[in-house]
């Protein structure tokens, strides 16, 4: 797995325990983590990527129920909930492309959810995503596939 892959599935599986916890001090939960799995890089990009998408959550939370009005935030398991919500930040805050934010919600969720949890969040990520793009195109081409794996690979 990817460093990106790595620090996401560990960002989800943050966000579901300050979720479930109400704790979310950085030094805290980074302290808490599991020291043999994942190097201290990914450890620490988790927790940061999980907090900001924590404090950012009552918008997402929103943009979410308005987007799936029968199934709020509150309703749904807590494993989407939090897969739905670091996708969302990601998308938000251009850390990742959209299309590959989503592609890797719908993995963690074919992952770590039930059955009908990748299509759900698929649909939801997907209409969130044509919602925050821009109504002009932007100055600047966007970034290939390519250029964004080469990015992500440092070359």
């Amino acid at each position: 797995m990817s460093r990106r892959r790595d620090t996401r599935r560990l960002a989800m599986q943050v966000l579901y325990q300050i979720d479930a916890t109400g704790e979310a001090d950085a030094e805290v939960i980074f302290a808490g983590l599991d020291e043999t799995h994942d190097p201290p890089e990914v450890r620490r990009n988790a927790v940061t990527l999980a907090v900001e998408a924590w404090t950012s959550r009552g918008d997402y939370d929103a943009r979410i129920a308005a987007l799936a009005p029968d199934w709020p935030t509150h309703r749904q398991p807590p494993v989407d909930r939090a897969v739905l919500r670091l996708a969302a930040h990601e998308i938000a805050t251009g850390r990742t492309p959209a299309k590959i934010a989503i592609n890797e919600a719908v993995e963690l969720a074919k992952a770590y959810s039930n059955e009908n949890a990748p299509a759900f969040i698929n649909g939801v990520l997907d209409k969130l995503r044509r919602q925050l793009e821009p109504a002009e195109p932007p100055d600047q081409p966007p970034a290939t596939p390519e250029a964004w794996l080469d990015d992500a690979k440092g070359v």
